[in-house]
């Protein structure tokens, strides 16, 4: 399960390419180089026009053009002025303009009555034109070095355009030859380039369509990078779906109860999900499905339903929440649903200490508590099941997909179904979760209220504590969430505290809660529940009730400085309202003077509450490193394709890497085995070990 040989040029140290010593290995890996075959997939940006002109005249200044000229007289600088060379095109005169260069230098390089080559930016100064330091100066006949389109690439202090140039170059030469791992037809269809002629064209850009995302040559090479990473996700699929599950067959005695408990009937999604839950849960494999759907679309019950089906089958089931208030939060919603089939409910916290976690834990051992609620506490060592059927995992800070995988491997058979807590965008969707099934909740309960939401500048603070007053005395409850300033605890701290001082003065005593993240838990929970009984009307809090929490008697929502949140943050903020039968309003307040980008994401939010759509506009504006954060995606941090602008192609290389799977399992014909190199050339070598397929 090693490395083919054939990639080992690719994989060797920098230092074996020419023109690369120690030093300049060090600034390589300051732009994440440290391979020839990282080198190779940094492609160039952009590009510059250096097509040969007869004249400067040619081009209308500030501009780029390459020229040849005839030089004439030297005009030494004067005190600490530049240095200037007279040259003549086949047009006009300009000058070369040169700043701390040594005489003899420029007398060798351009001496009077040669003819040179040059290339660099024209600009006008004085109505004179000047190019200053010119970035190639060459004899005529070595023309063909400058290329017609120079690429471009990234760079960090003390690399040159001209040594990363040098190096790909070396790099391109230790190119092998790999077999073809694309479907025939599709690259047929497609027309794109095999692997190594992609890789030196997409270097070898001929103008600025080569350098578009769409160009063969780059789109193979996105493709490459999405199909390696969705055959992984293929062969995690293959490896779950052939280790044997159990089938836990609901008999929907206990489901039945709870629907005749239910104040409505679910929705058509929920129906659809709850069916597809269940034929997972009775069918011989393991479960792995992904449970996605909007800010209260209801996926509570749809997790309680598979719980109930994993009880019915004479198992247990556990919901694993992110956070300790979210997970009693589900305990308080499911309690009286769970009480109403005669299900014992329970929850198991970091904070269950000695004889009563002790209870609890011989309890769940025996079989007597049939769900558990807790946080991701419960998969410490001594808790243990008796017969654990199903685990729901409501995941606001989500495994990724190494995570998931390892998960597997330790060979428990249990069924899985993962909650998220807003709508993903599809290509995410597709590239985070592509080894699960997928159930989407797209639309809300009866009973749901529409918010309305509008902007509103800090400047009018005075008038927004009024309008609180005001609906205070209606018997209405209202949340103040106060901003992450500087992405620090201590801050975010200060800035909530504060708030609640001027709320409380505002206000009156006892009208005003608040919960922030450094609390004691015992604080928290006692503010939220004071909260929720209508006790405190209002809740200044930090984001820590982002996700969950539900008070539905809350028909006011204002966020402080909703400027500095992240657009399904404030989605998800705005969900905590519209809970009841009130008409629900959210409050975005910003301080002036706000940003384009500013206000064309809070323009999003007042405009819809569709999370798919704001989701989407999400990933536009943001990207995926910055909206889901790598480090807890579990996202490869793709080189060359872009999973914002290559969803379409995303999708091809799932289908197609299924295909795959689906008829060579174990990767082992032609096409199957230059997969397998695909994989260990995209660095998915954690993904080949650990599903025993190298």
């Amino acid at each position: 399960m090693s490395r083919p040989d054939i990639l080992f040029p690719l994989f060797a140290d920098l230092t074996g390419l020419e023109g690369v010593g120690p030093k300049t290995a060090k600034l390589f890996q300051q732009i994440k180089v440290a391979t020839p075959r990282d080198l190779l997939m940094t492609l160039p940006h952009s590009g510059i026009d250096r097509t040969r002109r007869a004249s400067v005249l040619d081009v209308v200044p500030p501009a780029t053009v390459t020229v040849e000229v005839e030089i004439g007289r030297h005009i030494p600088p004067r005190g600490r002025g530049p240095a200037r060379v007279e040259v003549s095109d086949a047009r006009t005169t300009f000058q070369l303009v040169f700043f701390h260069a040594r005489g003899d230098w420029l007398e060798r390089s351009l001496p009077t009555g040669a003819r040179r080559l040059v290339s660099g930016r024209v600009e006008l100064f004085d109505g004179i034109a000047q190019m200053t330091h010119p970035d190639h100066i060459l004899a005529p006949e070595d023309a063909a070095e400058i290329p017609p389109f120079e690429p471009v690439y990234p760079l960090t202090a003390g690399l040159s355009q001209r040594l990363v140039a040098r190096a790909v170059g070396a790099a391109l030469a230790r190119c092998p030859d790999l077999p073809e791992w694309i479907d025939p037809d599709l690259r047929a269809r497609e027309g794109w380039p095999g692997w190594s002629e992609a890789i030196a064209a997409a270097h070898a850009p001929q103008g600025p369509a080569d350098i578009a995302a769409d160009a063969p040559a780059r789109a193979r090479l996105a493709y490459d990078e999405l199909f390696a990473h969705q055959l992984t996700l293929a062969l995690a699929r293959a490896r779950r779906a052939a280790r044997p599950g159990r089938s836990s067959v609901p008999t929907g005695r206990l489901q039945s109860r709870v629907r005749a408990a239910l104040p409505y009937a679910p929705t058509a999604a929920q129906e659809r999900a709850i069916a597809e839950t269940g034929e997972d849960l009775a069918a011989p494999r393991r479960m792995n499905r992904l449970l996605q759907g909007d800010v209260g679309a209801g996926k509570t019950l749809v997790a309680l339903m598979a719980l109930l089906g994993a009880v019915e089958a004479g198992g247990q089931g556990v919901m694993m929440a992110p956070t300790e208030i979210l997970a009693r939060q589900h305990l308080e919603s499911l309690r009286p649903l769970t009480d109403a089939a005669g299900v014992v409910l329970e929850i198991l916290t970091g904070r269950d200490k000695g004889a009563e976690r002790a209870a609890k834990l011989a309890a769940l051992a025996r079989g007597d508590i049939q769900i558990l609620v807790g946080t991701h506490a419960v998969f410490q060592p001594d808790v243990v099941f008796s017969d654990l059927r199903l685990a729901v995992i409501d995941e606001q800070h989500r495994f990724g997909v190494s995570q998931r995988l390892e998960l597997g491997a330790k060979g428990q058979r249990v069924d899985v179904l993962v909650m998220t807590a807003t709508p993903i965008p599809r290509s995410l969707s597709l590239a985070q979760y592509g080894d699960m099934d997928v159930s989407v909740l797209d639309e809300k309960p009866a009973g749901r209220q529409p918010v309305t939401t509008a902007l509103v500048s800090t400047e009018r603070m005075a008038q927004v504590v009024d309008r609180l007053r005001a609906a205070i005395a209606e018997g209405r409850q209202a949340y103040w969430v106060c901003p992450l300033v500087e992405e620090s605890e201590v801050s975010d701290l200060t800035a909530a505290e504060e708030r609640f001082r001027i709320l409380r003065a505002a206000l009156g005593e006892g009208m005003v809660g608040l919960v922030h993240g450094q609390m004691p838990p015992e604080r928290k929970d006692a503010a939220m529940a004071r909260f929720s009984t209508g006790e405190v009307p209002v809740l200044v809090a930090t984001t820590v009730i982002e996700v969950g929490v539900n008070v539905p008697a809350a028909s006011i929502m204002v966020i402080e400085r909703a400027e500095t949140f992240g657009l399904a943050q404030l989605h998800q903020l705005r969900g905590r309202v519209g809970r009841g039968a009130a008409a629900s309003t959210c409050l975005l307040m910003y301080q002036p003077p706000l940003s384009d980008g500013g206000k064309r994401r809070l323009e999003i939010l007042r405009q819809t509450e569709d999370g798919f759509r704001i989701a989407e506009e999400d990933l536009a504006m943001r990207g995926a490193g910055d909206l889901i954060g790598h480090a807890q995606s579990g996202l490869p941090r793709f080189r060359i394709a872009d999973l914002e602008r290559q969803a379409a192609l995303q999708a091809t290389a799932q289908a197609d890497a299924r295909r795959l799977i689906a008829v060579d399992p174990s990767l082992e014909t032609p096409r199957g085995m230059a997969a397998r190199t695909c994989l260990w050339l995209m660095e998915q070598d954690k993904a080949i070990r650990l599903m025993g397929v190298g």
